[in-house]
């Protein structure tokens, strides 16, 4: 997600000079639209009215997971190339911000590789929480265009703008079952200490109160705009309804809290890369001494915005290789430049893209009176805030690294049960306790943890298939074909919710064995392979199978794969040496 998409007014560079002045045309200052009204309801306002039937479309086919980790690499990291392409291709842009240009980047690369090598999880809670951050200041930034565009007393109500973003994103967020479980859970995994459920109930009711305040605030600063016929922009306010309203369906209203995220990332995505191209094509145009790369890209030509695309996919792809890469400390290190770039571009779209600045207007058709800065006077040198700044994330980041690495982590089985406790009707908070408390040994308890979970969420297939594992735990300890049945049962539906999951149909394969069930279970061992060939444990007793029907050579075949998959695999390596001894014979 991202921060401002509203650019910075570089130094000029000494050495050329524009091409043409940067004063916006008359026609530019009296329209309300950065484009025109079909294609700024198109772009920014009324995107989400496309993406929601696309995406209801795109479920049909595609998995959840599948969505999101397609508009995860292609859209979520590609979209960050545009702002690299303005840091380092605009040389004036670059002088002015040298230090933190060359100085960010090999910093950021470094703590985001060492975290992934050594599974420090803040640097995850980091991202997220300032991705949140960024997504709510990219729609006040298109506020404050709107805004610029239609009243010469724009940064008369910025701070009310400001105000109901954080209070509507952060509630929408904070309220929501899924998203705050993600958060909270995440938060624990990276050495939080325990919050206690009170505290959590408290907070909920503030955040409920603050969002009513801002809101009333927000609704009577714009009547006292209309009434005075100061120029309040309706634009504004329709775009803030639609980002809004859908910023709440992305995180409340959808089943899937992966298809939520994704949704609302690629309207982010079609606002950014939009605007992005809108202000660097105006930019090489107006300014000479914009050259090289970024002068060939946008340039207008109607072939480069397909260049301009392909670009945004290619850098895109890099984070899906990621999940494709099987050696551990490749995939590691491409987490790390993943996590890295995203973490550079909310920092360089925190400085480089800004309305208050001259050229930003220019380039946007502002009315310079309109965007007046947020005029408060500034009490420390820059310097100094822009450290403030960066100590509001390093100082919480170092604490919570410094708690993972000494070990003192609130166990997995402590903090599950709180989750459990601030969401007691949350079927996924109450799945995730089932499977902590099924780990410690405690399965009675865990079964009915998984029950409560399907019965708040009949289509959790996970949980379904959980019960199954557990039943069976049961079965194999009391020697009972009853208790076997019943875990058979569970799979079965698990396989039902989730028909392509090799694991499921591997795990009841399992059971048909124990019955003495061999060929059916041949039969699913074969048709899990089919689903997912790295399932170690199906190749091995697939191959165990085999050698019972004495097809050595297939068995062998198997064995061999699943330790190819798993090379510390004993069972495996034993069987091995058995079938080629048989072979031999």
């Amino acid at each position: 997600m991202a921060t401002q998409a509203l650019p910075l007014r570089e130094a000029p560079d000494s050495g050329a000079k524009p091409e043409k002045p940067v004063t916006p045309s008359v026609s530019a200052k009296a329209s309300p639209w950065i484009l025109d009204r079909w294609r700024d309801l198109l772009l920014f306002v009324g995107t989400p009215v496309l993406l929601v039937p696309i995406f209801a479309a795109a479920q049909t086919r595609w998995s959840g997971q599948d969505i999101f980790l397609f508009v995860g690499a292609f859209g979520a990291m590609g979209h960050h190339l545009p702002g690299m392409i303005r840091a380092y291709g605009d040389r004036a842009l670059f002088q002015r911000f040298k230090i933190r240009f060359i100085a960010a980047p090999v910093v950021l690369l470094a703590v985001c590789v060492w975290s992934s090598v050594y599974n420090i999880q803040a640097i995850q809670l980091v991202a997220m929480a300032w991705g949140i951050w960024h997504g709510m200041m990219q729609t006040y930034g298109f506020c404050r265009i709107y805004d610029a565009k239609a009243s010469a007393r724009a940064a008369a109500r910025a701070r009310v703008d400001l105000a109901l973003c954080v209070a509507w994103f952060s509630a929408a967020v904070l309220l929501s079952p899924m998203r705050f479980r993600t958060l909270l859970e995440l938060y624990y995994e990276s050495g939080g200490p325990v919050v206690p459920a009170d505290a959590i109930a408290a907070g909920r009711i503030a955040v409920i109160a603050v969002l009513a305040l801002v809101t009333l605030v927000f609704i009577w600063q714009q009547a006292a705009d209309w009434r005075g016929a100061r120029g309040a922009s309706p634009v504004k306010i329709t775009l803030l309804i639609s980002s809004i309203g859908f910023w709440w369906y992305c995180n409340n209203g959808v089943q899937n809290i992966l298809v939520g995220i994704a949704l609302f990332e690629v309207f982010h995505d079609v606002q950014y890369l939009s605007i992005v191209w809108i202000y660097n094509r105006t930019r090489v145009e107006r300014d000479a001494s914009i050259g090289g790369f970024m002068r060939f890209v946008f340039r207008r030509s109607g072939a480069l915005i397909g260049v301009y695309v392909g670009l945004v996919l290619a850098y895109g792809a890099i984070a899906l290789t990621q999940s494709a890469v099987a050696a551990e400390s490749i995939r590691q290190g491409l987490i790390g430049i993943v996590t890295a770039s995203a973490l550079l571009h909310f920092y360089y779209d925190g400085f480089i893209w800004k309305v208050r600045e001259t050229q930003t207007r220019a380039m946007l058709g502002i009315d310079g009176a309109g965007a007046t800065a947020l005029g408060s006077p500034r009490l420390f040198p820059a310097w100094a805030q822009h450290s403030l700044r960066w100590a509001v994330l390093v100082i919480p980041f170092g604490a919570l690294c410094a708690t993972q690495l000494v070990g003192r982590v609130v166990p997995t089985l402590e903090r599950t049960a709180k989750v459990a406790e601030v969401l007691p009707q949350d079927p996924q908070a109450q799945f995730n306790y089932g499977k902590a408390l099924h780990e410690a040994g405690r399965v009675e308890e865990a079964i009915s943890r998984y029950e409560f979970a399907l019965s708040k969420k009949p289509s959790l297939a996970e949980a379904e298939f959980f019960l199954g594992l557990a039943w069976q735990d049961i079965g194999v300890d009391r020697s009972d074909s009853r208790d076997l049945d019943r875990a058979i049962e569970h799979y079965e539906r698990a396989l039902v919710l989730d028909p392509k999951n090799g694991k499921y149909e591997a795990n009841l394969a399992g059971i048909l064995v124990m019955k003495g069930l061999r060929d059916e279970a041949r039969r699913r061992y074969e048709h899990s392979l089919s689903v997912n060939p790295d399932l170690q444990i199906a190749h091995k007793e697939l191959a165990d199978i085999l050698c019972g029907s004495g097809e050595y050579e297939s068995a062998i075949a198997h064995y061999e794969e699943a330790l190819r998959l798993q090379p510390d695999f004993e069972a495996a390596k034993q069987n091995l040496s058995f079938a080629r001894t048989l072979v031999r014979r």
